[in-house]
């Protein structure tokens, strides 16, 4: 159930093993892992749809073992690309004061003045997951809410963008060449609205800092002209948390655009200290089929958000191999979760249940090993999915059915056959490796887990 009961110190990057991050509280490397969905801080409603329960979220992801959340942010107030109906985000950041009404038809914002409910309920939800023992990125910009992105867009939510200079009282508007959409906005081109964005960030460090269990991230599939603008913003909130008393991780996740998509390398060059790559699927190695091994440039938050967006019925299978291709390779891979969403009637859909016990039991293995001297060894084994300290301890993932080939370390090893499709370890027992390479037969068909520890 998350890490109730433990304490959360704000998180570090390990300094022995930096694909992970450090509990600075008790020392331990902290493996993060879970489901997020689109509406757990700001309530994404038609008129019909009723409020997002977060407490029977957190029971929901404690029942699957999680310790991860995704706290999602809408910059504008209405409408979205999927669908030409009003859909409304709220609460606001900022005050709807007026005077003058807005495009969506609500009172025009003062971008001077807070919306104090919207960092109220921050906080609460922050702090309730805290006692529940999830860790929390912040989401502080959302690339959804500046343009229509998509091949054929059926809203635009730039018209419901406080930005949008029909919508503020400020004269601030962030679509200076009249296209209909604001992409400038998540640049630095126009210094009042950087201005405004850095007074934001205080606000939210402000409301969240004393907290342990933060992090940041600095927007959702921005566009790829943003880097510049997120490099600015991951050194701004460096530098105003450096004079608070707690510091936390700061994220850069993919940037999304349809014609020109941002680099996993503009991410590994940002001084972020987590990221959330692309799938890249040109390259035969890439992090939704084939993931390459974390070298510890950065803590990596592997997200089929960014992978597989809204994942379809054929692939669950697929995302519940790529939990633990994922693990064994040093990810943290985290689920974009069709929660209770109002596309899928806010019902919650059973079929993606397999997916959110992998990640579960992922991470209740993560916490059996000495993960903080776990590292992938891909040459170690057939399928190239395994994490060791090599001659002391290993875990090895076969994805499919049949035998694999390992390289052991002379000695006597007890080991645990693992099941992923029962949850269940299925064999334990005890055998002596020569040295060099031998092979491995699993006690039964489809995937499978070993681990192995050196005992005298």
């Amino acid at each position: 159930m998350g890490n109730e009961g433990t304490r959360m110190g704000p998180l570090l990057v390990h300094p022995n093993n930096p694909r992970y991050f450090m509990n600075s509280e008790t020392g331990e490397a902290v493996y993060l892992t879970g489901s997020h969905t689109w509406a757990n801080l700001q309530e994404r409603a038609y008129p019909t749809t009723p409020l997002f329960d977060f407490t029977a979220y957190l029971d929901f992801l404690a029942s699957h073992g999680h310790n991860f959340i995704r706290l999602w942010a809408w910059e504008h107030a209405a409408w979205m690309q999927f669908t030409d109906e009003k859909i409304v985000y709220r609460p606001h950041p900022f005050m709807r004061a007026g005077p003058g009404v807005a495009l969506d038809g609500g009172l025009k914002f003062d971008l001077t003045r807070w919306s104090q409910g919207y960092f109220t309920r921050l906080r609460e939800r922050v702090l309730e997951a805290g006692r529940r023992g999830f860790y929390v990125s912040v989401m502080l910009f959302q690339g959804f809410s500046i343009e229509a992105k998509g091949q054929d867009p059926k809203g635009n939510p730039w018209n419901g963008h406080p930005f949008n200079g029909y919508n503020n009282v400020n004269g601030i508007n962030g679509d200076p060449f009249g296209d209909g959409h604001g992409r400038e906005v998540h640049t630095l081109a126009i210094g009042p609205i950087t201005q405004v964005q850095e007074a934001y960030v205080r606000q939210v460090v402000d409301t969240v800092n004393d907290l342990d269990n933060v992090l940041y991230e600095i927007s959702n599939e921005s566009h790829a002209k943003s880097t510049e603008w997120q490099y600015h913003m991951i050194d701004f909130l460096h530098e105003y948390e450096a004079g608070k008393p707690k510091q936390h991780p700061v994220g850069m996740t993919f940037q999304y655009c349809a014609r020109n998509p941002g680099t996993n390398a503009d991410l590994f060059d940002s001084p972020a200290e987590w990221i959330s790559p692309n799938a890249d699927a040109d390259d035969p190695q890439n992090y939704r089929d084939n993931p390459p091994p974390a070298d510890g440039r950065k803590v990596i938050i592997s997200d089929t958000d960014h992978l597989w967006g809204i994942a379809g019925d054929d692939e669950v299978e697929a995302i519940c191999q790529w939990v633990w291709k994922s693990f064994l390779r040093g990810l943290n891979p985290i689920f974009m979760d069709p929660y209770r969403d109002a596309r899928t009637g806010e019902e919650l859909d059973s079929r993606w249940d397999p997916v959110r016990r992998s990640m579960g039991q992922a991470l209740s293995w993560a916490r059996r090993l000495h993960l903080a001297r776990a590292v992938p060894h891909g040459e170690l084994t057939s399928t190239g999915y395994c994490l060791a300290d090599p001659g002391v301890e290993y875990l090895f993932y076969q994805p499919g059915s049949g035998p694999l080939t390992v390289a052991l370390e002379a000695g006597r090893y007890e080991f645990e056959w693992f099941r992923p499709l029962s949850g269940k370890v299925v064999k334990k027992g005890a055998v002596r490796a020569k040295g060099g390479r031998g092979g491995l037969t699993p006690p039964f068909a489809g995937d499978a887990v070993v681990h192995l520890v050196a005992r005298k």
